[in-house]
């Protein structure tokens, strides 16, 4: 028998209670696909859409069809720039936030 619950539940319950845990996952995930460490930037995007209502809510957001957001953040899945554009978009809006990209050397 298992005393804990598995990581994914762990992480999700973080990321729905925790403002700032919930904000920084979404700055990894997409920090994460900008250096080409695609499947764990979908991962934590995965995780972050899970634990804020999920692949359906997602869906009515941006107006993606939910099958194509399930196949996007999959692991074999390869989100076009306009998918992506789109669901960065939602998200920015959603949460009343603004995310950039910062060129350093």
């Amino acid at each position: 028998m298992a005393l804990t619950a598995p990581f994914s539940e762990t992480i999700e319950r973080r990321i729905k209670r925790d403002p700032a845990f919930r904000e920084g996952i979404l700055q990894d995930g997409l920090e994460a696909m900008w250096r080409g460490e695609v499947d764990l930037g979908k991962a934590l995007l995965r995780h972050y859409i899970h634990a804020t209502g999920g692949f359906e809510k997602l869906a009515k957001g941006t107006g993606l069809p939910p099958t194509s957001l399930h196949r996007m953040f999959g692991p074999k899945g390869n989100p076009t720039i306009k998918n992506l554009a789109s669901v960065v978009s939602h998200w920015q809006k959603k949460n009343k936030v603004k995310l950039r990209v910062i060129a350093t050397r």
